[in-house]
C-alpha cells in the first residue's frame, strides 16, 4: 500500500515485539531500517535471519535510548553516513509494575528515563537532521494507559501521559519544517510484553476489550505504516489509538 523506496527509518525497540512488527513493514515497503534495541543480542539476529533478502537495508544497533550521551554518538555516526532520515518511531519501552507504596525509587526512574527520556533523546537528535531536509514523520508509541490509568503502573502510565504531552508540544515546534509528530496508542497486543501476565488476568483483560482479543503487532503496525506515509501530511500532534475499542 505504500512505498518507502529511498527513505530511512530508525525504529527503537525495533527487534522484538511492535517495534519488530513495524521495522518489517517499513522493509516490506522498500525502506533502510535502522532496527535499535537495548540488550537481547538473540532478537536481534533472530530479526536479521529472518529477513536474509532484505539485508543490504536492514541494520541493528545496540543502544540504551535512556543514555543521551550513547544516542548522541550513534546520531553522530549515522550522520556520517551520509544517509537521510525521514523517519524515527520510538518503541522502546519497559514495565516495572508495583502499587506506588511499593514502588521502588529505582523502578520509578528507570521507566521514566527509558519510556520518556528515551524518547526526548532520540527526537531532539533525529529532528535536527529532519529540519535540514525539510521533512520527517516522527511516531511515538504511546499506551491508553496514559489517560485510564492502571493500578500497579503509576510510573508506566506517567511516562505514557508524558510522551503525549512531549508530541503535541513538538508537533507545534516543527510543523513548519513539514515534519509530523504523533502518538500511536495500541491497546492489548500478543507480545512478549505482556507474557508475564498470569493467564486469568489476560482473560480478565479481554473480556474488558469490545472486541474480545488482543491486537496482534501487524495490526498496530498498519497504522504506523500510515502516520509514517508521505500521504499522512496533514496529521500531526494526534493519538492515534488501535485499542479494539477498549
Amino acid at each position: 500500500m505504500y512505498d518507502f523506496s529511498g527513505q530511512t527509518a530508525i525504529v527503537t525497540g525495533g527487534a522484538r515485539g511492535i517495534g519488530r512488527a513495524i521495522t518489517e513493514s517499513l522493509l516490506e515497503a522498500g525502506a533502510y531500517v535502522v532496527a535499535i534495541y537495548s540488550h537481547n543480542d538473540r532478537d536481534a539476529k533472530d530479526l536479521l535471519n529472518a529477513n536474509k533478502p532484505a539485508a543490504d537495508r536492514l541494520e541493528t544497533v545496540k543502544l540504551d535510548v535512556a543514555n543521551y550521551s550513547a544516542c548522541e554518538a550513534f546520531q553522530e555516526i549515522f550522520a556520517a553516513s551520509g544517509k537521510s532520515l525521514e523517519i524515527l518511531v520510538n518503541c522502546a519501552g519497559v514495565r516495572r509494575d508495583a502499587v506506588v507504596g511499593m514502588m521502588r525509587s529505582e523502578d520509578w526512574r528507570k521507566v521514566l528515563e527509558i519510556n520518556l527520556g528515551g524518547t526526548f533523546n532520540m527526537c531532539k537528535l533525529a529532528v535536527k537532521a529532519m529540519i535540514r531536509n525539510r521533512y520527517g514523520r516522527i511516531i511515538n508509541i504511546t499506551s491508553p494507559i496514559s489517560h485510564m490509568g492502571m493500578p500497579g503502573q503509576a510510573n508506566y502510565a506517567a511516562s505514557k501521559a508524558g510522551q503525549v504531552g512531549f508530541t503535541r508540544s513538538m508537533a507545534k515546534e516543527v510543523a513548519k519544517r513539514n515534519i509530523t509528530v504523533n502518538c500511536l496508542s495500541p491497546g492489548f497486543v500478543d507480545t512478549a510484553f505482556i507474557g508475564d501476565l498470569p493467564e486469568q488476568q489476560v482473560e480478565a483483560y479481554k473480556k474488558q476489550v469490545p472486541m474480545r482479543r488482543f491486537a496482534t503487532p501487524l495490526e498496530v503496525a498498519h497504522c504506523a505504516m500510515f502516520l509514517a506515509s508521505r500521504e499522512a501530511s496533514y496529521v500531526t500532534g494526534a493519538t492515534l489509538e488501535v485499542t479494539g475499542g477498549l
